[in-house]
Protein backbone atom coordinates (compact mmCIF):
# COMPACT_ATOMS: atom_id res chain seq x y z
CA UNK A 1 0.00 0.00 0.00
CA UNK A 2 2.69 2.24 1.24
CA UNK A 3 4.32 1.29 -2.32
CA UNK A 4 1.11 2.62 -4.34
CA UNK A 5 1.42 5.76 -2.63
CA UNK A 6 4.75 6.43 -3.32
CA UNK A 7 4.25 5.95 -7.27
CA UNK A 8 0.83 7.85 -7.14
CA UNK A 9 2.71 10.70 -5.48
CA UNK A 10 6.11 10.43 -8.02
CA UNK A 11 2.80 9.95 -10.94
CA UNK A 12 1.31 13.22 -9.93
CA UNK A 13 4.45 15.03 -9.24
CA UNK A 14 5.99 14.26 -12.79
CA UNK A 15 2.16 14.90 -14.52
CA UNK A 16 2.43 18.28 -13.13
CA UNK A 17 6.30 19.05 -13.75
CA UNK A 18 4.82 17.91 -17.62
CA UNK A 19 1.94 20.86 -17.44
CA UNK A 20 4.12 23.27 -16.33
CA UNK A 21 7.40 22.75 -18.98
CA UNK A 22 4.23 22.86 -21.85
CA UNK A 23 2.97 25.94 -20.13
CA UNK A 24 6.23 27.30 -20.23
CA UNK A 25 7.48 26.47 -23.67
CA UNK A 26 3.91 27.40 -25.16
CA UNK A 27 5.70 30.67 -24.25
CA UNK A 28 2.21 31.86 -21.77
CA UNK A 29 2.57 33.15 -18.43
CA UNK A 30 0.18 34.77 -16.58
CA UNK A 31 1.04 37.48 -12.96
CA UNK A 32 -0.70 39.35 -10.84
CA UNK A 33 -0.31 43.14 -11.98
CA UNK A 34 -2.39 44.62 -9.18
CA UNK A 35 -5.72 45.06 -7.56
CA UNK A 36 -8.87 47.03 -8.63
CA UNK A 37 -10.55 49.27 -5.56
CA UNK A 38 -13.19 46.32 -5.39
CA UNK A 39 -10.33 44.10 -4.54
CA UNK A 40 -10.58 42.42 -7.78
CA UNK A 41 -7.00 40.87 -8.90
CA UNK A 42 -5.75 42.26 -12.35
CA UNK A 43 -3.30 40.03 -14.18
CA UNK A 44 -0.74 40.39 -16.94
CA UNK A 45 -0.74 37.28 -19.33
CA UNK A 46 2.66 37.66 -20.98
CA UNK A 47 2.82 35.58 -24.47
CA UNK A 48 5.81 34.99 -26.77
CA UNK A 49 6.30 33.61 -30.09
CA UNK A 50 9.05 31.60 -32.14
CA UNK A 51 10.11 35.06 -33.45
CA UNK A 52 11.24 36.32 -30.28
CA UNK A 53 8.22 39.15 -30.25
CA UNK A 54 6.59 39.46 -26.84
CA UNK A 55 2.66 40.60 -26.10
CA UNK A 56 1.66 41.43 -22.39
CA UNK A 57 -2.49 41.86 -22.25
CA UNK A 58 -4.14 42.93 -19.00
CA UNK A 59 -7.67 41.66 -17.68
CA UNK A 60 -8.27 45.44 -17.27
CA UNK A 61 -9.73 46.70 -20.59
CA UNK A 62 -8.17 44.02 -22.51
CA UNK A 63 -5.15 46.44 -22.74
CA UNK A 64 -2.28 45.20 -24.80
CA UNK A 65 0.11 46.78 -21.60
CA UNK A 66 3.30 46.13 -24.18
CA UNK A 67 4.15 44.92 -27.58
CA UNK A 68 7.94 44.20 -28.53
CA UNK A 69 9.45 43.81 -31.89
CA UNK A 70 12.66 43.56 -33.61
CA UNK A 71 14.30 46.50 -35.32
CA UNK A 72 16.46 46.09 -38.67
CA UNK A 73 19.30 44.55 -36.45
CA UNK A 74 17.04 42.04 -34.44
CA UNK A 75 16.68 44.30 -31.46
CA UNK A 76 13.09 44.05 -29.96
CA UNK A 77 11.91 47.18 -28.28
CA UNK A 78 8.48 47.96 -26.93
CA UNK A 79 6.21 50.04 -29.76
CA UNK A 80 3.29 50.67 -27.92
CA UNK A 81 2.78 53.90 -25.06
CA UNK A 82 1.15 52.61 -21.74
CA UNK A 83 2.28 52.30 -17.68
CA UNK A 84 4.47 49.67 -15.76
CA UNK A 85 1.31 49.22 -13.42
CA UNK A 86 -2.15 49.38 -12.97
CA UNK A 87 -2.71 52.28 -11.01
CA UNK A 88 -1.27 54.51 -13.59
CA UNK A 89 -4.17 53.04 -15.93
CA UNK A 90 -6.52 53.15 -13.07
CA UNK A 91 -5.68 57.15 -12.56
CA UNK A 92 -5.02 58.37 -15.95
CA UNK A 93 -5.29 56.59 -18.62
CA UNK A 94 -6.18 58.09 -22.42
CA UNK A 95 -6.98 54.65 -23.95
CA UNK A 96 -3.54 53.51 -24.16
CA UNK A 97 -3.41 49.85 -25.80
CA UNK A 98 -7.17 49.85 -24.98
CA UNK A 99 -10.35 48.26 -26.29
CA UNK A 100 -13.23 50.63 -26.60
CA UNK A 101 -16.37 50.90 -26.72
CA UNK A 102 -19.31 50.12 -26.96
CA UNK A 103 -19.06 52.64 -29.18
CA UNK A 104 -15.61 53.74 -30.90
CA UNK A 105 -15.05 57.55 -31.69
CA UNK A 106 -17.76 60.18 -31.03
CA UNK A 107 -21.54 60.27 -31.01
CA UNK A 108 -23.00 63.64 -31.02
CA UNK A 109 -24.29 64.92 -27.96
CA UNK A 110 -24.61 61.56 -27.23
CA UNK A 111 -28.18 60.57 -28.50
CA UNK A 112 -29.19 58.89 -31.25
CA UNK A 113 -32.34 57.32 -32.47
CA UNK A 114 -33.35 53.37 -32.92
CA UNK A 115 -36.60 51.95 -33.97
CA UNK A 116 -38.06 55.01 -33.50
CA UNK A 117 -36.64 54.76 -29.58
CA UNK A 118 -34.59 57.92 -28.52
CA UNK A 119 -31.65 57.13 -26.50
CA UNK A 120 -29.17 59.67 -24.44
CA UNK A 121 -25.75 57.99 -24.08
CA UNK A 122 -23.17 58.96 -21.24
CA UNK A 123 -21.21 62.26 -22.27
CA UNK A 124 -17.57 62.69 -21.22
CA UNK A 125 -16.17 64.71 -24.58
CA UNK A 126 -17.66 67.98 -23.94
CA UNK A 127 -21.52 67.89 -24.74
CA UNK A 128 -20.46 64.36 -27.05
CA UNK A 129 -20.07 60.95 -26.53
CA UNK A 130 -16.72 59.47 -26.74
CA UNK A 131 -15.10 55.79 -26.84
CA UNK A 132 -18.18 53.87 -25.17
CA UNK A 133 -18.77 57.38 -22.09
CA UNK A 134 -17.96 57.28 -18.49
CA UNK A 135 -17.05 54.33 -17.77
CA UNK A 136 -16.94 52.24 -21.37
CA UNK A 137 -15.41 48.98 -22.19
CA UNK A 138 -11.57 50.36 -21.65
CA UNK A 139 -12.70 50.30 -17.76
CA UNK A 140 -14.44 47.19 -17.44
CA UNK A 141 -13.04 43.92 -15.81
CA UNK A 142 -12.43 41.11 -18.65
CA UNK A 143 -12.79 37.63 -18.49
CA UNK A 144 -9.22 37.00 -19.86
CA UNK A 145 -8.31 32.77 -21.13
CA UNK A 146 -5.21 31.56 -22.84
CA UNK A 147 -5.88 30.38 -26.18
CA UNK A 148 -3.49 28.49 -28.36
CA UNK A 149 -4.34 28.79 -32.54
CA UNK A 150 -2.45 26.59 -34.98
CA UNK A 151 0.29 29.37 -35.77
CA UNK A 152 0.96 31.20 -32.66
CA UNK A 153 -0.78 32.03 -28.75
CA UNK A 154 -3.13 34.89 -26.74
CA UNK A 155 -6.05 35.40 -24.80
CA UNK A 156 -9.59 34.98 -25.03
CA UNK A 157 -10.97 38.53 -23.36
CA UNK A 158 -15.05 38.13 -22.61
CA UNK A 159 -17.67 40.46 -21.36
CA UNK A 160 -21.04 41.13 -20.40
CA UNK A 161 -21.96 44.84 -21.42
CA UNK A 162 -25.52 44.87 -19.53
CA UNK A 163 -28.88 46.02 -20.84
CA UNK A 164 -28.50 50.28 -20.37
CA UNK A 165 -24.90 50.42 -19.23
CA UNK A 166 -23.39 54.01 -20.83
CA UNK A 167 -27.57 54.16 -22.00
CA UNK A 168 -26.97 51.47 -24.47
CA UNK A 169 -30.15 48.91 -25.03
CA UNK A 170 -29.95 45.37 -24.63
CA UNK A 171 -27.50 42.37 -22.82
CA UNK A 172 -24.10 42.99 -25.07
CA UNK A 173 -22.02 39.40 -25.09
CA UNK A 174 -18.48 40.37 -26.80
CA UNK A 175 -15.95 37.96 -27.34
CA UNK A 176 -12.35 39.05 -28.97
CA UNK A 177 -9.65 37.09 -29.69
CA UNK A 178 -6.39 38.77 -29.28
CA UNK A 179 -3.33 36.81 -30.89
CA UNK A 180 0.41 37.04 -31.42
CA UNK A 181 1.37 34.60 -34.47
CA UNK A 182 4.86 33.44 -35.32
CA UNK A 183 5.25 35.86 -37.91
CA UNK A 184 4.64 38.65 -36.05
CA UNK A 185 1.53 39.47 -36.90
CA UNK A 186 -0.73 40.90 -33.89
CA UNK A 187 -4.33 39.86 -34.99
CA UNK A 188 -8.05 40.73 -33.25
CA UNK A 189 -11.14 38.66 -34.19
CA UNK A 190 -14.32 40.10 -32.70
CA UNK A 191 -17.88 38.62 -32.16
CA UNK A 192 -20.39 39.83 -30.26
CA UNK A 193 -24.56 39.26 -30.20
CA UNK A 194 -27.07 40.96 -28.37
CA UNK A 195 -31.06 40.29 -26.68
CA UNK A 196 -32.27 43.80 -27.68
CA UNK A 197 -31.65 45.60 -31.20
CA UNK A 198 -28.47 47.63 -30.13
CA UNK A 199 -25.81 49.77 -31.79
CA UNK A 200 -21.59 48.78 -31.81
CA UNK A 201 -18.40 49.52 -32.94
CA UNK A 202 -15.69 47.99 -31.08
CA UNK A 203 -11.73 48.91 -31.73
CA UNK A 204 -8.15 48.86 -30.40
CA UNK A 205 -6.68 52.13 -29.13
CA UNK A 206 -3.00 51.43 -29.35
CA UNK A 207 -0.56 54.11 -28.92
CA UNK A 208 2.22 53.01 -31.78
CA UNK A 209 5.47 54.72 -31.75
CA UNK A 210 7.90 52.21 -33.95
CA UNK A 211 10.96 54.17 -33.32
CA UNK A 212 11.05 52.10 -29.89
CA UNK A 213 11.97 55.18 -27.86
CA UNK A 214 9.12 56.84 -26.25
CA UNK A 215 10.76 59.93 -25.54
CA UNK A 216 11.19 60.09 -29.74
CA UNK A 217 8.05 62.09 -31.55
CA UNK A 218 5.95 59.99 -34.31
CA UNK A 219 6.48 62.81 -37.15
CA UNK A 220 9.12 60.89 -39.05
CA UNK A 221 6.76 57.86 -39.21
CA UNK A 222 5.84 57.38 -42.89
CA UNK A 223 2.12 56.60 -43.17
CA UNK A 224 0.39 55.50 -46.33
CA UNK A 225 -3.67 54.77 -45.98
CA UNK A 226 -5.71 53.38 -48.38
CA UNK A 227 -8.60 55.94 -48.58
CA UNK A 228 -9.91 58.71 -51.32
CA UNK A 229 -12.13 60.49 -48.72
CA UNK A 230 -12.52 61.39 -45.03
CA UNK A 231 -15.27 62.25 -43.45
CA UNK A 232 -14.81 65.85 -42.28
CA UNK A 233 -16.11 67.38 -38.95
CA UNK A 234 -17.58 70.35 -37.31
CA UNK A 235 -16.03 71.76 -34.37
CA UNK A 236 -17.10 69.23 -31.82
CA UNK A 237 -15.11 66.70 -34.19
CA UNK A 238 -18.54 65.58 -35.30
CA UNK A 239 -18.83 64.52 -38.48
CA UNK A 240 -20.63 66.79 -41.41
CA UNK A 241 -22.05 63.88 -43.08
CA UNK A 242 -20.18 64.73 -46.11
CA UNK A 243 -17.08 62.63 -47.98
CA UNK A 244 -14.53 65.06 -48.60
CA UNK A 245 -12.02 63.98 -51.46
CA UNK A 246 -8.40 64.01 -49.84
CA UNK A 247 -6.42 65.15 -53.34
CA UNK A 248 -4.84 68.25 -53.32
CA UNK A 249 -5.11 68.20 -49.15
CA UNK A 250 -2.71 67.42 -46.32
CA UNK A 251 -5.33 64.62 -45.61
CA UNK A 252 -3.73 62.81 -48.91
CA UNK A 253 -1.33 59.53 -47.47
CA UNK A 254 -2.35 57.27 -50.94
CA UNK A 255 1.19 57.54 -51.53
CA UNK A 256 4.06 56.94 -48.32
CA UNK A 257 4.45 60.19 -47.10
CA UNK A 258 5.84 61.63 -43.59
CA UNK A 259 3.87 62.58 -40.72
CA UNK A 260 4.66 65.67 -40.10
CA UNK A 261 5.02 67.12 -43.53
CA UNK A 262 1.63 68.29 -43.55
CA UNK A 263 0.66 68.62 -40.15
CA UNK A 264 1.21 72.19 -39.40
CA UNK A 265 -0.28 73.22 -42.76
CA UNK A 266 -2.72 76.21 -42.37
CA UNK A 267 -5.73 73.89 -43.03
CA UNK A 268 -8.93 73.78 -41.56
CA UNK A 269 -9.64 70.11 -40.59
CA UNK A 270 -6.36 70.45 -39.07
CA UNK A 271 -6.77 73.49 -36.91
CA UNK A 272 -10.58 71.99 -35.18
CA UNK A 273 -8.62 68.57 -34.29
CA UNK A 274 -4.97 69.90 -33.50
CA UNK A 275 -3.58 67.96 -36.08
CA UNK A 276 -4.52 64.26 -36.98
CA UNK A 277 -7.84 63.00 -35.65
CA UNK A 278 -10.39 62.00 -38.56
CA UNK A 279 -12.11 59.46 -40.20
CA UNK A 280 -10.74 57.93 -43.69
CA UNK A 281 -13.17 56.37 -46.01
CA UNK A 282 -11.01 53.24 -47.07
CA UNK A 283 -11.48 52.12 -50.56
CA UNK A 284 -12.29 48.51 -51.53
CA UNK A 285 -15.17 48.06 -48.24
CA UNK A 286 -16.85 45.08 -48.88
CA UNK A 287 -18.22 43.45 -45.66
CA UNK A 288 -16.26 40.49 -44.07
CA UNK A 289 -13.82 41.11 -46.65
CA UNK A 290 -9.69 41.88 -44.87
CA UNK A 291 -7.81 43.80 -47.07
CA UNK A 292 -5.10 45.92 -46.26
CA UNK A 293 -5.93 49.57 -45.78
CA UNK A 294 -2.24 51.11 -44.46
CA UNK A 295 1.12 50.93 -44.52
CA UNK A 296 3.21 52.85 -41.26
CA UNK A 297 7.41 52.75 -41.43
CA UNK A 298 10.42 53.91 -39.07
CA UNK A 299 13.62 54.46 -41.56
CA UNK A 300 15.12 54.56 -38.67
CA UNK A 301 14.85 51.61 -36.99
CA UNK A 302 13.44 49.77 -40.50
CA UNK A 303 9.94 48.58 -38.20
CA UNK A 304 6.93 48.14 -41.06
CA UNK A 305 3.47 47.45 -39.66
CA UNK A 306 0.61 46.90 -42.44
CA UNK A 307 -2.58 47.20 -41.13
CA UNK A 308 -5.71 45.04 -42.08
CA UNK A 309 -9.00 44.93 -41.97
CA UNK A 310 -12.86 44.35 -43.09
CA UNK A 311 -13.80 47.81 -41.70
CA UNK A 312 -15.14 50.54 -43.64
CA UNK A 313 -13.05 53.40 -41.85
CA UNK A 314 -9.81 54.14 -40.15
CA UNK A 315 -9.16 56.70 -37.49
CA UNK A 316 -5.89 58.24 -37.69
CA UNK A 317 -5.23 59.86 -34.70
CA UNK A 318 -1.25 61.72 -33.77
CA UNK A 319 -1.17 61.65 -30.25
CA UNK A 320 -2.81 65.57 -30.60
CA UNK A 321 -3.57 65.77 -26.92
CA UNK A 322 -0.65 63.92 -25.21
CA UNK A 323 0.91 67.08 -23.93
CA UNK A 324 3.96 65.92 -21.21
CA UNK A 325 1.88 65.54 -18.15
CA UNK A 326 1.70 61.85 -18.53
CA UNK A 327 4.62 59.43 -17.25
CA UNK A 328 4.50 56.20 -19.00
CA UNK A 329 6.49 53.15 -18.91
CA UNK A 330 10.19 53.01 -17.59
CA UNK A 331 9.25 57.20 -16.56
CA UNK A 332 9.63 58.24 -19.79
CA UNK A 333 7.43 61.43 -20.04
CA UNK A 334 5.23 61.53 -22.67
CA UNK A 335 5.58 64.33 -25.28
CA UNK A 336 2.69 66.14 -27.27
CA UNK A 337 2.88 63.69 -30.22
CA UNK A 338 5.28 60.83 -29.32
CA UNK A 339 2.58 58.30 -30.06
CA UNK A 340 -0.08 57.56 -33.24
CA UNK A 341 -3.25 55.74 -33.66
CA UNK A 342 -4.61 53.64 -36.17
CA UNK A 343 -8.09 52.68 -35.04
CA UNK A 344 -9.96 50.29 -37.54
CA UNK A 345 -13.71 51.40 -37.18
CA UNK A 346 -16.70 52.54 -38.71
CA UNK A 347 -17.31 56.08 -39.36
CA UNK A 348 -18.19 58.52 -36.13
CA UNK A 349 -21.51 59.11 -35.41
CA UNK A 350 -22.84 56.78 -37.65
CA UNK A 351 -26.35 56.27 -36.00
CA UNK A 352 -27.16 59.70 -37.02
CA UNK A 353 -25.76 59.86 -40.74
CA UNK A 354 -27.93 57.03 -42.29
CA UNK A 355 -25.85 56.98 -45.59
CA UNK A 356 -22.99 55.59 -43.61
CA UNK A 357 -22.63 51.99 -43.34
CA UNK A 358 -25.04 50.64 -40.17
CA UNK A 359 -23.44 49.73 -36.98
CA UNK A 360 -26.87 48.31 -35.63
CA UNK A 361 -26.88 44.83 -33.96
CA UNK A 362 -30.05 43.38 -33.55
CA UNK A 363 -31.12 39.85 -32.08
CA UNK A 364 -29.91 36.98 -33.83
CA UNK A 365 -27.31 38.41 -36.03
CA UNK A 366 -23.61 38.10 -34.55
CA UNK A 367 -21.26 40.96 -34.85
CA UNK A 368 -18.00 39.97 -36.32
CA UNK A 369 -14.72 42.20 -36.92
CA UNK A 370 -11.44 41.22 -37.91
CA UNK A 371 -8.62 43.35 -37.78
CA UNK A 372 -4.67 42.89 -37.58
CA UNK A 373 -1.45 44.41 -37.85
CA UNK A 374 1.55 42.77 -39.61
CA UNK A 375 5.12 43.71 -38.54
CA UNK A 376 7.83 43.40 -40.67
CA UNK A 377 11.48 45.02 -41.23
CA UNK A 378 13.30 46.77 -44.03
Amino acid sequence: MRLLSLFLITFLFTLSSCQNETKEQSGMKKELFGKMPDGKEVYLYSISNKAGATMNVINYGAIIQSLTMPDKNGKFQDIVLGYDNLEGYLRNNPYFGAIVGRFGNRIGKGQFELDGKAYQLSVNDGPNHLHGGIAGFDKKYWNLEEITVPNGLGVQATYLSPDGEMGYPGNLTIKINIILTDQNELRFEYEAETDQPTILNPTHHAYFNLTGLMDNLILDHKLTIDADYITPTDSGLIPTGELLPVEGTPMDFRQPKLIGEDINMDYVPLKLAKGYDHNWVLNNYEKDVVRKVATLCDSVSGRVMEVYSDQPGIQFYSGNFLNGTIKGKGGVVYKFRSGLCLETQHFPDSPNKPDFPSVVLRPGEVYKQVTSYKFSVK
